[in-house]
């Protein structure tokens, strides 16, 4: 059944929205998010400190659609206002692991005792910071900071043993200020 369904999102004070086309470009005092959208059959406007979505004749699809999209752009509002945060814990039992960034990318040496260095591509626009055993993340993009950590956490992912012998890696322990 066809409905008329719109959805509004408020833009806060200090952030500013711009819409061309299906991109949104949203500024803040934290930096900058860019996104493009497939709007498929939605009208998407801005009107004064509001962004508005929606369907005259919207199904069930466009409903879907709407909400994703919603939720998308307030995770990036969000983000210019206040940087998303991950933090990691750097565990090992016998082999002292050493983390360090070079570049783009950080380097874990001695992970289990292995002599060849296991490297981790660090996205841009994060920033990762090092501190003895707590590894912070931070971005204004939550999906470029999400996929930072969880590069951290697979380059220690543990194959063919025992996990609960086998315990070393690096692993997640807060998303965005919330504990694991």
């Amino acid at each position: 059944m066809k409905k008329e369904l719109f959805q509004t999102i408020e833009i806060p004070e200090g952030v500013e929205a711009s819409i061309d086309w299906g991109s949104v470009t949203v500024k803040g005092k934290e930096g900058e998010n860019k996104r493009t959208f497939n709007l498929g059959k939605l009208d998407f406007e801005k009107k004064e400190n509001k962004i508005i979505i929606g369907n005259k004749k919207a199904t069930k699809t466009e409903k879907k659609m709407m909400n994703t999209i919603a939720s998308h752009i307030n995770n990036m509002i969000k983000g210019v206002q206040e940087k998303f945060e991950y933090k990691l814990k750097v565990c090992f039992s016998h082999f002292p692991m050493n983390v360090k960034i070079e570049g783009n990318e950080a380097v874990i040496k001695n992970f289990l005792g292995e002599k060849i260095p296991r490297k981790v591509r660090i996205p841009e626009g994060t920033e990762v910071v090092i501190d003895k055993d707590i590894i912070t993340v931070k971005s204004t993009d939550k999906e470029l900071g999400g996929q930072a950590a969880a590069n951290f956490e697979t380059a220690t992912r543990i194959i063919g043993k025992d996990r609960r012998v086998f315990q070393d890696g690096i692993y997640i322990t807060s998303k965005c200020g919330r504990e694991i």
